[in-house]
């Protein structure tokens, strides 16, 4: 079935600034070159092949694995955790960092554990960058909190793990440690150090996110300060840099070096690397015009160092351009082949729904739990239009089926069809109403469509043969999606079926259309 969705606005057109014609051009690398909801990028480079991962926090699979020539053209490749969290950990999978040596990567990463409570670093380690991994579990979880793990030898080559006390959970300052790893790389020995903590006032409550690289003789520690995520937000990115890895630390007088300007607002938590004699740094920022409804992306900002020998980032901000061809990130899935895409997403709080794909249809199994069982995708623009085709016939008595702009379990705007009727539902806090509902006439097969302005307006609409479309009546023109992204994640599409555990819903495609 043919489903109508496209945009008739025309795409705005590239500006190309004008290049000197006596000079070669000079290629630009400062881009979004992880769209979406990717928060604490990490970049390495092992052998000519550059690795990347992100924050993925409460949804799997697990810290996506990319794989890249050239920093700008990333392909997904894997899962460090594919099907489920690591035994003794909860959620909070936060700020992976990649370390290779001797034929191995380690992955240091933050989670929280079952057993306490706190936060803790933990380490994986597979023998290629992309897996399969075998987790070590934690290797520091103090009472208020660790985070933000990064694996850096000292100057005489002994790997020390640096970290950051989440001391701000408890209104407490946030010291920066730092602490020798063992031969093996998976449990630390000695003592502690604190490199520096959160004294100065654009820092805020906070610094974080340590990335660390030695240049010329010094070592320099990128940070971010301040508040992360959200509406609210504040980040920005610092420098120190020292002599001997455990200090004495100076901070960059001229902090922050990357702050925010009228396209991109909190940048930070990223990782340096370089290409080319070309240095960069991978960080998220949120897209002023998108915001939290997306989340924060990973941005590409190269820098260079001044004759003080400090990194400088042009106008002190990210330069990358926003996405023009919002085109290109369109989904039109139609079930090829014989399981999902690595690009679908579940909540951790539950098991990885049952799917099976065969004949080009999704089945997904249901559960009774909340809104049901979850299959989503990532959203990359504010402003779009998603829709899905679902075999209503063979829907099972009181089971529904749907599309869904999901924050999380907890939260979100549905379009359910099932025991003869089409249901919007509304769920906050937990808490699910049903807003309005009409009956449906026996057919095969029914499309079901959302429409969302600017990540906050949301309209519905069902349609029997994927053209002709009947919208379903609120007491307004528009539902009000602005309560859905959590203060640290973007808002998902996700096809949802939500019934007893031994009944399933048949899905035929999934679209999503992006407009600028």
């Amino acid at each position: 079935m043919s489903i109508e969705l496209e945009f008739t606005a025309p795409l705005a057109p590239v500006s190309v600034g004008a290049v000197p014609q006596s000079l070669p051009a000079r290629t630009s690398y400062d881009h979004v070159v992880l769209p979406g909801d990717f928060p604490d990028p990490t970049v390495t480079k092992i052998g000519d092949t550059y690795w990347a991962s992100a924050t993925t926090a409460e949804w799997g699979a697990i810290f996506p694995i990319f794989s890249s020539k050239n920093l700008l053209d990333w392909e997904l490749v894997g899962h460090v955790f594919p099907d489920k969290q690591p035994d003794w950990a909860s959620s909070n999978f936060w700020a992976p960092e990649f370390h290779h040596e001797n034929g191995r990567t380690f992955l240091y990463y933050t989670a929280r554990s079952k057993q306490g409570g706190m936060l803790c670093v933990a380490v994986a380690s597979a023998d290629h960058p992309a897996g399969p991994y075998r987790d070590h579990g934690p290797l520091v979880g103090q009472e208020a909190g660790s985070i933000d793990g990064f694996a850096m030898p000292d100057e005489h080559g002994d790997l020390y793990l640096v970290w950051k006390e989440d001391g701000n959970s408890c209104q407490q300052e946030t010291p920066i440690w730092a602490q020798r790893l063992n031969d093996d790389r998976t449990a630390l020995i000695g003592e502690a150090t604190e490199l520096f903590t959160n004294d100065v006032k654009w820092e805020g409550p906070l610094v974080e996110g340590s990335a660390l690289v030695r240049h010329n003789g010094w070592f320099y520690h990128f940070y971010a300060g301040n508040s992360c995520c959200g509406k609210g937000c504040n980040y920005a990115t610092g420098v120190a840099r020292s002599r001997t890895l455990l200090g004495p630390w100076e901070k960059h007088p001229q902090n922050p070096i990357l702050d925010r300007n009228t396209v991109w607002k909190c940048p930070g938590h990223g990782t340096v690397t370089e290409m080319d004699g070309r240095w960069f740094l991978l960080h998220h920022a949120y897209l002023a015009d998108s915001h939290e409804f997306v989340g924060r992306q990973g941005l590409l900002s190269e820098f260079t160092f001044n004759e003080q020998e400090w990194p400088e980032f042009v106008n002190r901000s990210p330069q990358a351009a926003p996405l023009t061809d919002v085109a290109r990130l369109n989904v039109a899935e139609e079930f090829e082949g014989d399981q999902l895409g690595l690009e679908w997403q579940w909540p951790i709080t539950t098991p990885r729904p049952a799917t099976t794909v065969r004949g080009g249809q999704l089945h997904l199994a249901a559960s009774s739990s909340r809104l049901g069982n979850l299959m989503a995708r990532r959203t990359h623009v504010a402003t779009y239009k998603a829709a899905t085709t679902l075999d209503f016939a063979s829907l099972p008595v009181d089971t529904y089926a749907g599309i869904a702009a999901v924050g999380d379990p907890y939260n979100a705007l549905a379009l359910m069809a099932g025991n003869g009727q089409v249901q919007i539902w509304h769920v906050k806090s937990g808490k699910q109403q049903c807003l309005a509902q009409l009956f449906v006439e026996p057919c095969d097969t029914l499309t079901l469509r959302l429409e969302v302005w600017g990540g906050q307006r949301y309209r519905f609409a069902y349609s029997t043969d994927g053209a002709t479309w009947q919208p379903l009546p609120t007491e307004s023109f528009s539902l009000n999606g602005t309560y859905l992204p959590p203060w640290d994640r973007g808002v998902r599409v996700a096809l949802v079926a939500q019934g007893a555990e031994d009944t399933a819903a048949v899905f035929n495609n999934f679209i999503v259309r992006n407009k600028r």
